[in-house]
């Protein structure tokens, strides 16, 4: 284990010199929030078109995979949304607390980390990991709020849930980049070499805005941050393990990519969707900020496993 926590280590570095950063006021709010607009607009995306425009879909794609990955994460949501219900939380906030306990940060932290300690061939296992969040349990979460929220599903929030997919830049990179890699034809050399430049700032950027972003949050109910932190730090990917390797038999190193991506610690877009609704966003926070700590050890626990 301690060989995989000299390489993850340099990417926790990043964040934590980000959190520094923004914790001394050096890196100002704005900053970094223009730093964020950077990576998932420019950089992220320039890579995920790369790595999408050499990929062969009918080589990667799976639906064993996406089938071990949708029940198992389902399972582990409506554990989590059962548990808030128990607890006498409302049914908006429940809704807000499983998309914590299933949602990893998979664009900035995972695509780099994974694809640099796991090599290219976990490329494409995360790009489905990263699709089925959000087109899947994005849109349940929209969807389910809004009902609750509106008392009925009305025709229009589908539609302002496409446009909403169709502007997320990390998926038309994805889609555009796969379309091209139909195509056959290889990517004109300038045109490689630009995105490969572009993509390379994405790594360092992406880890010192996740740093940055988390300095700025202050922890409340502590207790429920902790649960949530478990959650995905410890169930999803557990759960994901069994369902990939067990019951649907997914391909080993696949299955690998997949539960290292289902380790990783709960996404910054979550705190986005909450603060947008208006849903605990404190709550969220506190649950981005623990379980981010705590996945230095527990993501790097998780590779060694896959790996070994």
């Amino acid at each position: 284990m301690l060989p995989i926590f000299l390489k993850t280590l340099p990417f926790f570095a990043v964040i934590a010199l980000g959190f520094a950063a923004g914790r001394t006021r050096f890196f100002s709010v704005e900053a970094t929030a223009y730093l964020t607009k950077f990576v998932f607009y420019f950089a992220l995306s320039a890579m995920l078109f790369g790595f999408a425009a050499n990929l062969d879909l009918t080589e990667v794609f799976s639906w064993a995979f996406v089938w071990a990955y949708l029940l198992a994460t389902t399972l582990v949501w409506m554990l989590v949304a059962a548990v808030a219900l128990l607890r006498g939380t409302k049914p908006v906030e429940a809704l807000i607390e499983a998309h914590c306990g299933v949602i990893g940060n998979v664009g900035f932290l995972g695509i780099p980390m994974l694809t640099l300690l796991l090599g290219p061939s976990a490329v494409g296992p995360v790009l489905l990991v990263l699709a089925v969040d959000l087109i899947v349990f994005s849109s349940v979460l929209t969807l389910g709020i809004t009902a609750l929220r509106e008392g009925r599903m009305s025709p229009g929030i589908f539609r302002l849930l496409g446009i909403g997919l169709l502007k997320n830049p990390m998926i038309v990179s994805v889609v555009l980049g796969l379309a091209w890699g139909a195509t056959g034809w290889a990517l004109p050399v300038p045109v490689n070499e630009f995105l490969t430049l572009l993509g390379a700032a994405a790594t360092p950027c992406a880890l010192f805005a996740i740093g940055a972003s988390l300095a700025g949050r202050s922890a409340e109910r502590l207790q429920i941050a902790v649960w949530l932190s478990f959650a995905k730090l410890v169930l999803h990917p557990a759960a994901v393990a069994v369902a990939a390797f067990v019951i649907f038999a997914v391909d080993p190193a696949a299955a690998g990519v997949m539960v290292a991506a289902a380790a990783l610690p709960v996404a910054g877009n979550v705190f986005i969707l909450a603060q947008h609704y208006g849903v605990a966003p404190q709550r969220v926070s506190t649950a981005i900020l623990v379980s981010t700590a705590a996945s230095v050890l527990s993501v790097t626990a998780v590779i060694a496993w896959v790996t070994g």
